[in-house]
């Protein structure tokens, strides 16, 4: 789950994105809207309309999740008729990995399968970059993560191989100074550990 506002941009309104769906459609009670999927009744997420009036949001853009603020989404939802209860991942969506494998994915010339220990699980991700090698420290941004562009990391499947996550380039995290060439971040082996949380620079 990530929850968005900008109240330049759309106005006073709280995104609570959950999953995509196929077939968008929603539903309205109050201030809150739920967009599902009309075949499958999944729910998509949320649109909290004059959020000032339910919650202090000072972002302009993603906005940080916590225990609080999760129970209170539940609340609004609750006060506007909906009963379903919201659940937040609250983990760190940037974290240092260590690259275990790589090997050739077999359908591409460009691609990497890597697998990466990111110290409470390892990860299979399809990499694209060249210089990606066994042995490296690098930076993951796990499923969930809202990259500094607003690209928001999903599961995938590339050329028919499953990818959770993704191994970033310095750019990508719009580290200061970043080379503009293609390439992942390789961190210092000694500098960094497993799993540890990777701070972005801040906006």
């Amino acid at each position: 789950m990530n929850v968005f506002y900008n109240r330049e941009g759309i106005g006073d309104t709280l995104i609570v994105m959950i999953k995509d769906v196929e077939h968008r459609t929603f539903e309205k009670k109050g201030n809150v809207a739920r967009i599902f999927d009309e075949h499958t009744n999944e729910t998509a997420g949320y649109n909290i309309f004059q959020a000032s009036k339910y919650v202090d949001v000072n972002a302009n853009g993603l906005v940080a999740l916590t225990e609080e603020l999760t129970g209170r989404l539940n609340e609004i939802l609750a006060e506007n008729g909906f009963d379903e209860k919201l659940e937040a991942d609250l983990s760190q969506k940037f974290v240092v990995g260590l690259v275990k494998e790589k090997v050739k994915h077999p359908d591409s010339d460009h691609l990497s399968i890597c697998q990466v220990d990111i110290g409470q699980e390892s990860l299979q991700i399809v990499c694209g970059a060249p210089n990606v090698d066994k042995g490296q420290k690098v930076v993951v941004a796990k499923t969930g993560a809202v990259m500094p562009s607003g690209t928001i990391i999903k599961d995938a499947v590339l050329r028919g191989v499953a990818s959770s996550g993704m191994i970033c380039s310095a750019r990508e995290l719009a580290l200061p100074n970043a080379p503009q060439k293609r390439g992942i971040l390789v961190l210092d082996d000694a500098e960094y550990q497993t799993g540890q949380a990777f701070p972005l620079p801040a906006k």
